[in-house]
């Protein structure tokens, strides 16, 4: 099996790759002659490129839902590519969806757009839009989760009262997490994580954890990791403890639908029309993931990239993500708008985050650049 490595999860050193990774390979087209028909056809480009930033998972299925029937498979490239449909519809263009992470030399998918100007939404996470929003500046469009499924675990057997990050780095735990990643810098300067408890050797494997027997806790992703350790681990083979980062106070919009910064308003027209299919294709996906997230299982099996991904991962992760409300509405009645709130406390929070990392982002940056309600139905939601 295999364990997620994202670029947005190590921001820092991602960054090195950048200079010297090149563009992924084009994708085969799809071939399918859709015609002049449908709401997007005289609006969007004829093809939708959407740039991931990782291998496919069912933490992508709303947009892997855009696909209609008999996909088209480019396993050297690592993308499917169909006519983009909306509620079995075809929408008068086609969608190509490339795979990130090995697929792209890990490199971020903000770098990655600004390389390929034919993408037109990539999977930027919000500490990669703070960060990079001054060379290479994304803007978000839909936000597919209200909650990140960011955690960090522990074994509930040697740390039988803690329920928080808190309480375990409180016990004397030490804490793995990816070289340079935003959020644990952030924990470490507050205090949160002792610096003397802070492990920033992290790869995402799980030989470390196992072969510590318990004593250390570890960064993860809550709609994974805890099926992974529980039923594919099989040295470790139990539960673990964990509290998502979310509720520890780090609060990205995690996997938001950006454009790059200068085309909010050069692709207004098609983006007026796109973003409402891509909240009704959340909507969709999550009332019945199971054609999607077989897609998605034998895709992961074609583009053999060393990622493992099961049947069991899939159902885990669309249970997790609907049964602890990582996607939903949040506090209004609709789903993937952001809050300008939110998103300034969380601006506050990471900027001093990337001084401390010799990272400059934007001077005086604002809500507004880095995400925009602007194409957002609000009367569709969950």
């Amino acid at each position: 099996m295999s364990f997620r490595i994202h670029p947005a999860a190590a921001l820092a050193p991602a960054l090195l790759l950048t200079a010297c990774a090149s563009s992924a390979p084009a994708s085969e087209t799809t071939g399918s002659s859709i015609g002049a028909g449908g709401p997007l056809a005289s609006v969007c480009p004829e093809t939708v490129v959407i740039q991931t930033n990782w291998n496919p998972e069912s933490e992508h299925g709303m947009l892997y839902q855009l696909l209609g029937p008999d996909p088209v498979v480019n396993a050297a490239a690592k993308s499917v590519s169909g006519p983009l449909t909306s509620g079995g519809e075809p929408t008068g263009v086609d969608v190509e969806i490339r795979a990130g992470g090995p697929a792209i030399g890990f490199q971020l998918v903000s770098s990655q757009m600004y390389q390929d100007p034919s993408i037109l939404l990539g999977v930027v996470t919000s500490d990669e839009s703070v960060m990079l929003s001054d060379d290479t500046a994304t803007t978000a469009v839909f936000a597919p989760f209200e909650i990140g499924p960011e955690f960090v675990m522990w074994d509930p057997e040697r740390y039988p009262d803690a329920t928080t990050i808190a309480d375990v780095t409180a016990a004397g735990a030490t804490v793995r997490y990816f070289p340079g990643t935003a959020a644990f810098e952030y924990f470490i300067a507050t205090g949160l994580i002792p610096e003397n408890q802070a492990d920033p050797g992290y790869d995402g494997t799980p030989a470390v954890f196992v072969a510590a027997d318990g004593e250390i806790a570890q960064q993860g992703y809550v709609s994974s990791e805890p099926y992974l350790y529980e039923h594919e681990v099989s040295a470790w083979a139990k539960p673990v403890a964990f509290e998502l980062l979310y509720d520890a106070g780090w609060r990205p919009y995690t996997n938001a639908l950006a454009v790059r910064a200068s085309e909010v308003d050069t692709q207004s027209a098609c983006l007026d029309k796109l973003v409402p299919i891509l909240q009704q294709a959340e909507l969709d996906y999550f009332a019945d993931p199971t054609a999607v997230d077989q897609l998605v299982v034998d895709l992961v099996e074609e583009y053999d990239t060393g990622w493992v991904y099961s049947e069991g991962n899939a159902r885990y992760a669309v249970e997790t993500m609907t049964g602890m409300d990582l996607v939903g509405n949040g506090d209004d009645s609709t789903v993937g708008d952001f809050d300008e709130s939110r998103l300034q406390d969380f601006i506050d929070k990471t900027v001093p985050v990337f001084e401390g990392l010799d990272l400059q982002p934007l001077e005086g940056l604002t809500p507004e650049q880095i995400a925009t309600n602007r194409f957002i139905d609000t009367s569709i939601g969950f």
